[in-house]
């Protein structure tokens, strides 16, 4: 049975919305976008690199999948591009159909439908970041580890990886290193 592993950047104060690109989730009028950017370092890249090289699966909410797609199939000046063209993904969405336009895709119904996957692979499945799907699957106990890039900085702002109501999640620290930008690299698993 694989593992479900969510590698997903934060801020401090928990945000999750929009790291990559300033127009990359503009939702309720979000104006951080590209928070995570300036923080690009050697070792954050290197997580990354170490999360793709181990997993055999990728999994996306729609809307992540759908922002994924605009951009990554046309990058060619770095390493993450071959890995997410090659690399099966697994979007959940109600609404898209099974025809999706990037290669190595399979269209997923719901969380059942995720675990069915989890039962069936071997290998790890990533989740990137995805918040209203990790949330389902946090809500289902189907998040293995966690793997967080908790950025220092406070948005204020923003859609947060953990809601502000629901149950409490303990989580123990398995692993943690600090880049030279200051993100901590934190992996939790859920308590025993």
């Amino acid at each position: 049975m694989a593992k479900l592993v969510l590698f997903v950047s934060v801020s401090l104060d928990g945000v999750m919305q929009g790291p990559g690109r300033p127009d990359e989730d503009t939702r309720d009028g979000f104006a951080h976008g590209g928070w995570a950017a300036p923080y690009a370092d050697a070792g954050t890249g290197a997580a990354a690199a170490e999360g793709g090289a181990t997993s055999g699966a990728i999994l996306l909410g729609r809307r992540t999948y759908l922002d994924f797609f605009s951009v990554w199939p046309h990058r060619t000046d770095n390493p993450f591009t071959e890995v997410l063209n090659n690399t099966q993904k697994y979007v959940v969405s109600r609404s898209l159909t099974d025809d999706l336009p990037w290669q190595n895709s399979s269209l997923l119904r719901g969380v059942a439908d995720v675990a069915a996957v989890k039962q069936r692979l071997d290998r790890d499945i990533v989740l990137l970041g995805s918040g209203e799907l990790a949330r389902s699957l946090m809500d289902a106990g189907l998040i293995d580890t966690y793997i967080l890039l908790i950025h220092p900085l406070v948005l204020g702002s923003g859609t947060r990886l953990f809601p502000a109501t629901g149950p409490d999640r303990k989580l123990d620290l398995v692993r943690s290193t600090a880049t030279p930008s200051g993100v901590v690299i934190a992996t939790y698993q859920p308590a025993a």
